[in-house]
């Protein structure tokens, strides 16, 4: 039995909102089972409660110097130990606070540097390292210019979001006016600012596999953890659909690769933290696509954590806190993902739930995202917000996951309104 002053020994990290439940609740449970957890958000927190040991309602956890003000006072009689975010949109705020209390992370110039891909892609020209070609832009007519320098096809992109939104492949010059509407025309529900007139990028399309890396940076020490292997879909446009984990994914043990992640880091100025890097591994070798300061999305580290038995909460809160992570795979298998979607725009959902029956035993979870009376449509109108369920599998081999998948989605039963 665990008794009140154990409790009170742990180290308390402050989180920094927390995402949706079917999604992000995984992370905070691990947490909570070795750290006290005082969370600040912008409304009370409910299923979030059995987690915590306290909470702050803050005005906007957009806001870093006033979320830094707030966890100063707090500070001051209840000392955090680490600060942590794994919302894409609020990782250089809370990197305010970690500044502000000189706490691991907390260097917000190196979390835009990220969150900015204009200035990633500066940083790694600068260090020579392998990466498609970049060109900043503002209107249509220099994107024009642009795909004319890089040579088509390219992908026009906005150059902050996350999760693909906004990101578009032009195959020729008649496409671009089509992609550049759609580009510039991409939002999210969090707002984002830029200090710059160039808020789109033009970049040269490189082919072949799409991957994520999660690792932890402690020190300036990377250790990968897991390699997601992606799948996209509802070409041009650039939807990420599923991701599959293996455990013995070579790349875990490539020595090259590994160099080549941590001079990555390096060149950013990342030293401490958790971090979500995609590649493409083209014919010519990984060309880097982005580096995200944060926890991958799309239930990535919960695959990672099925397929080898990593905690990635613990793992995350731990280098948040200064302290070394636990990073040794206890088992091997494979994991993957699937995100179901309705087939037209505009769909009314009368009702959406799987057929338990149906599903095979490798199935982990099903869940339904989309709620009864939702108007719901695919990509690109329902890019990532378009998802109405996923599943994930277990098994011995990518095959087995997809064909447990297949039944997945076989039995996923959705009614139109």
């Amino acid at each position: 039995m665990i008794t009140g002053s154990e409790v009170s020994m742990r180290p308390l990290l402050l989180l920094v909102a927390t995402g949706m439940r079917s999604y992000r609740e995984y992370l905070l449970r691990s947490i909570s089972s070795e750290f006290r957890v005082h969370l600040f958000h912008t409304v009370e927190p409910s299923w979030e409660k059995e987690y915590l040991s306290g909470w702050t309602v803050v005005p906007d956890t957009y806001d870093g110097p006033g979320m830094a003000a707030a966890a100063a006072e707090l500070h001051a009689h209840s000392p955090f130990d680490g600060v942590l975010c794994w919302d894409e949109a609020r990782i250089h705020a809370a990197s305010h606070i970690a500044e502000a209390l000189k706490l691991p992370n907390g260097d917000p110039a190196v979390i835009w540097r990220l969150r900015d891909k204009a200035q990633t892609r500066q940083a790694l020209a600068a260090a020579g390292l392998p990466q498609p070609a970049s060109i900043p832009v503002t209107t249509e007519q220099e994107a024009v210019l642009a795909a004319e320098r890089i040579g088509y096809p390219v992908i026009l992109k906005p150059r902050g979001f996350g999760a693909s939104v906004g990101v578009i492949k032009v195959d020729d010059p008649a496409g671009l006016a089509r992609g550049f509407a759609f580009t510039s025309a991409a939002t999210l529900p969090d707002p984002i600012f830029y200090n710059s007139d160039e808020p789109y990028l033009v970049e040269e399309f490189v082919s072949g596999e799409e991957i994520s890396v999660d690792a932890t940076v402690r020190g300036g020490v990377l250790t990968p953890l897991f390699v997601g292997r992606k799948q996209v879909g509802y070409p041009p446009y650039a939807e990420e659909i599923g991701h599959s984990v293996d455990a013995a994914d070579p790349l875990l043990a490539d020595e090259g690769f590994a160099r080549l992640l941590s001079d990555i880091h390096a060149a950013l100025g990342f030293t401490d933290g958790w971090t979500h890097s995609e590649f493409m591994l083209t014919a010519e070798g990984p060309k880097l696509i982005e580096v995200n300061g944060r926890l991958g999305g799309d239930l990535i580290p919960y695959l990672g954590r099925l397929a080898t038995g990593i905690d990635p909460g613990l793992a995350a809160a731990r280098v948040a806190c200064g302290l070394a992570p636990e990073t040794t795979a206890q088992r091997a298998v494979v994991t993957a993902i699937r995100f179901f979607y309705v087939t037209e725009d505009d769909t009314v959902i009368g009702s959406i739930a799987f057929d338990e029956q149906r599903l095979p035993a490798e199935i982990d979870r099903a869940v339904v995202v989309a709620q009864p009376g939702a108007t719901v449509s695919p990509p690109p109108k329902g890019t990532v917000w378009g998802r109405i369920a996923y599943a994930t599998a277990v098994a011995d081999s990518l095959d087995g996951c997809t064909r447990a998948l297949d039944a997945a989605e076989a039995a996923l039963v959705v009614v139109p309104a």
